[in-house]
């Protein structure tokens, strides 16, 4: 039976995502669990500081497909390299982390590799030789538990949810370089366009700020942006005034928009509807700013301001900004 775990490494510009280190914390914690070797696999070009950053974690191999090609992502390209390197490892488990990319790149090399995929876990424990996960199901209502003993098996966690964690003493894992066979330019493929420069994905963002139909209009996302780059935050938004037109509908927390599992999500003037319940209910830490004192949003936060956003917004960025100074 194979035994290894292999985990996707996204990375940017030679920059590794978070969520994927994630990702990769996991999969030693599993690797201790099940048995089997660990290795993280990353693709792209230029992926000497990646692949160092890497060994802070504890992967026994390091596969990289470095290419000027790769640069960019190709869907099709780099499930080629996953599928490749699944092969090499004899991999039991793959781990993807849930990102835009994950998402696109996961459902592709389960069908190409012909195995399971599990997508949006929150929660994964060793039973055995089985597998027990878990995922949010019905827009976040409800939970499902799985159990598997069918290998191999691939995996996509939500961002956020699970912790990064370099080991106390990194070794010297091997490096492989990973040939990737380029078909050229293909029609079919899917890439990812990178999003205005500095602005934070509220999906994989540690903080989110939101703005509902509280703020009135769209001219005052001012004061959310103001409060968000206090804090380095990414903007979110709710259904209501994506629908109005105050904001693009990326920004959207919630059941028809984004699942978000920062550490700290700010809702500012959201009443809590279910719909957006579904999307935020996750979050570590929950604070909500609302007038109406009824507002559904405060059964569900950590901690609740009553009182006009206009006033608490700018007091609490001015606060923020004033205690890094």
């Amino acid at each position: 039976m194979p035994d290894g775990i292999l985990v996707f490494i996204e990375q940017r510009g030679g920059q590794i995502k978070p969520q994927s280190l994630q990702a990769l914390t996991q999969g030693r914690a599993l690797a201790a669990e099940l048995g089997g070797q660990l290795a993280a696999l990353a693709v792209g070009s230029g992926l000497g500081a990646p692949a160092e950053e890497l060994k802070a974690y504890g992967p026994a191999k390091i596969y990289l497909a470095d290419s000027p090609d790769l640069a960019d992502y190709r869907n099709r390209s780099y499930a080629q390299a996953v599928v490749k390197a699944m092969a090499e490892l004899d991999a039991r488990l793959v781990l993807f982390s849930a990102t835009a990319m994950g998402k696109d790149l996961a459902p592709l090399c389960a069908a190409l590799a012909h195995c399971g995929l599990c997508s949006d876990v929150t929660a994964i424990a060793a039973d055995g030789s089985a597998l027990r996960v878990r995922k949010p199901i019905y827009a976040g209502k409800c939970f499902a538990d799985y159990r598997s003993r069918s290998y191999p098996l691939m995996l996509s966690l939500r961002p956020n949810v699970f912790a990064a964690t370099p080991v106390d003493e990194p070794g010297d894992p091997e490096l492989v370089e990973l040939a990737v066979e380029m078909s050229g330019a293909d029609p079919g493929s899917v890439q990812l366009v990178a999003a205005e420069e500095g602005e934070l994905d509220v999906a994989e963002a540690t903080i989110v700020v939101s703005g509902g139909r509280g703020i009135k209009g769209p001219e005052n996302y001012a004061l959310i942006r103001e409060l968000a780059d206090a804090l380095g935050a990414a903007v979110g938004a709710s259904r209501a005034t994506v629908d109005a037109g105050w904001i693009d509908h990326k920004h959207q927390v919630g059941q028809t928009g984004k699942t978000v599992s920062p550490d700290l999500y700010i809702a500012i003037g959201i009443s809590g509807a279910i719909q957006h319940l579904a999307g935020m209910s996750s979050s570590k830490t929950i604070v909500a700013v609302n007038k109406d004192a009824d507002a559904p949003l405060f059964q569900h936060c950590d901690f609740g301001i009553v009182g006009d956003l206009f006033q608490v917004v700018p007091e609490v960025a001015r606060l923020i900004r004033d205690s890094r100074s």
